[in-house]
Parts: structure tokens; C-alpha cells; sequence
């Protein structure tokens, strides 16, 4: 290589632990974090909203922060524990927080659930008890086309209460 002259990476093996399970992959360097989950892992529960980081539908919670993994490079990922809507119920048995999302009507066409329960699953971690203030901000990454947020402020309360 020539002096003044960048090498271009076109792909890079990248080892994720996600859920629980490690997996290693080759991946396209401008391959998004969203794309390698859904489409390399098969990990269909988080959802391809907007691509700009605006709806949250595609939040995952990274080594223990909430992040939107369409803003995300798979690359960047590399070493890191992740966490999808499928690792938070325990087989069949759904959270508490899932189960008041159900209960509350907390969800119409589903397509921002996955995010919002992500959204909420890292509120409650940091915030067992938080207050209606507290939910609607940790929410508002998060848009909801169907259900005008009461139901799912409510169902995220209600776990609140009862922790």
C-alpha cells in the first residue's frame, strides 16, 4: 500500500452475544446493526422503522444501554452483549412487564412494541419505581402511530407498582 493511501475494508468478522448465545459472522462493513440481527441472525422481533433513528422500533439494549440499531454498524457491535425483545421472555413465559402490556391493551398493530418494550425494559433496570414523567421521557425515542401512549404508559406504571 502506498503512502497516503487508506485500505478499504469491505468486511469483517464480528463476534456478538445476543440473548445469550455468541454468534461470529462475516459481515459488510456498512452493514447495519438491525440488518445483521434480522436478516444474518434471524432475530425478526425488532422491527425496520425508519432507518433514521426517529421511531425506536429497532431499539436493542447494547452491553446495558438502550440504543436504536439502525444507527448502529454491525462492526461497532463486535464484542458486545445485545439484547432483543426475544430474550426477554423466559421460554414461554412472558415478563411481567410483557404480560401488562397485554393486559393494559398497551398494543394495537404491534409494529413499535418490540421497541417500547425495550425502551421500557431499560427504564424499569434503572428506575424500578418510575413516575408518569419518567415513562412518557424514556419512552419518547419511541413513536406509536396506533395507540396515543396512554395504554402503554399505563401498562409500563403498572409494572412499576408492582416491582
Amino acid at each position: 500500500m502506498e503512502a497516503g493511501t487508506a485500505e478499504v475494508v469491505r468486511s469483517k468478522t464480528v463476534s456478538v452475544t445476543v440473548n445469550g448465545t455468541t454468534y461470529e459472522r462475516e459481515v459488510d462493513a456498512r452493514r447495519l446493526l438491525i440488518h445483521f440481527l434480522r436478516d444474518d441472525l434471524d432475530l425478526t422481533g425488532s422491527h425496520v422503522g425508519c432507518d433514521t433513528g426517529n421511531c425506536g422500533a429497532c431499539s436493542v439494549i447494547l452491553d446495558g444501554t438502550l440504543i436504536k440499531s439502525c444507527m448502529m454498524l454491525a462492526v461497532q457491535a463486535d464484542g458486545a452483549t445485545i439484547e432483543t425483545v426475544e430474550g426477554l421472555a423466559e421460554g414461554e413465559e412472558l415478563t411481567e412487564l410483557q404480560k401488562s402490556f397485554s393486559a393494559h391493551h398497551a398494543l394495537q398493530c404491534g409494529y413499535c412494541t418490540p421497541g417500547m418494550l425495550m425502551s421500557a425494559t431499560a427504564l424499569l433496570r434503572s428506575n424500578a419505581h418510575p413516575t408518569e414523567a419518567e415513562i412518557r421521557k424514556a419512552i419518547q425515542g419511541n413513536i406509536c402511530r396506533c395507540t396515543g401512549y396512554v395504554n402503554i404508559v399505563e401498562a409500563i406504571k403498572s409494572v412499576g407498582e408492582t416491582s
